[in-house]
């Protein structure tokens, strides 16, 4: 096995429970990270904590809506407890709603926003203070190829991770001067139970191939950074 890249890091995972989010937070525990797991479903995070730390590495569970400003900063303040440092933190936890606009309840069109809008927004902003501090950090947003590509009954999801494209884009001209990457990451179809398109199978991208992208970008050479990494099967057919 070799060396853990991330060892003495403190990395924040939002939607760890399941998905794409739980195979981030074993791949950032495999590289020697501490993880901090948000998610709402306590049940979860609690059994994947168990699972990382009888893998030998190191979790804590913090359950967390991240639509909620409060939560939001006791995640941050729980994640600093372990270190006094947040060194990644991953915007992962997002919600999709596949319907025409007519179709559309506009409850379905709000939680998305608050999710996969707002949530990044609060989660983001609670952990910029400590990494200006550190002089280092780094913040990767799983968004979709859903926000370069249009498609029907994609609207409202769509209209949100086109939205988390131009957040990410400016935050990273923002922070770049306090050595903090922003990397922002397009899964196309991927092997879950999130998809729309109901695609599975061992030629689609899996959950693990979106975290060793994850990796790939928070163990880049300092001086570098990966702004923006498409993920789509190499030959689907």
């Amino acid at each position: 096995m070799g060396e853990a890249r991330l060892a003495g890091k403190v990395a924040i995972v939002t939607g760890a429970g399941r998905g794409i989010g739980k195979s981030i937070a074993r791949a950032l525990a495999a590289e020697g990270a501490h993880v901090v797991l948000a998610s709402r479903t306590q049940p979860e995070i609690e059994h994947l904590a168990a699972e990382i730390r009888s893998a030998g590495g190191a979790a804590t569970p913090v359950r967390t809506d991240i639509t909620d400003e409060r939560d939001v900063e006791r995640l941050t303040a729980e994640a600093l407890k372990v270190s006094g440092a947040v060194d990644v933190l991953v915007n992962n936890a997002g919600i999709g709603v596949f319907k025409p606009v007519v179709a559309m309840a506009v409850s379905d069109f709000d939680a998305m926003w608050n999710v996969n809008m707002r949530g990044v927004f609060l989660a983001t902003r609670s952990v910029l203070p400590p990494m200006i501090r550190a002089r280092g950090g780094a913040i990767v947003n799983i968004a979709s190829l859903a926000g370069k590509n249009t498609f029907k009954g994609g609207a409202g999801y769509g209209a949100t991770k086109w939205a988390l494209r131009g957040f990410a884009g400016s935050l990273m001209l923002e922070v770049r001067e306090h050595n903090i990457r922003v990397v922002t990451i397009c899964p196309g179809s991927v092997d879950t139970d999130f998809s729309s398109t109901g695609k599975k199978g061992a030629q689609i991208t899996q959950p693990e191939d979106v975290a060793s992208a994850v990796i790939f970008a928070v163990t880049a050479p300092a001086r570098s950074m990966f702004s923006e990494i498409d993920l789509r099967p190499t030959n689907p057919a």
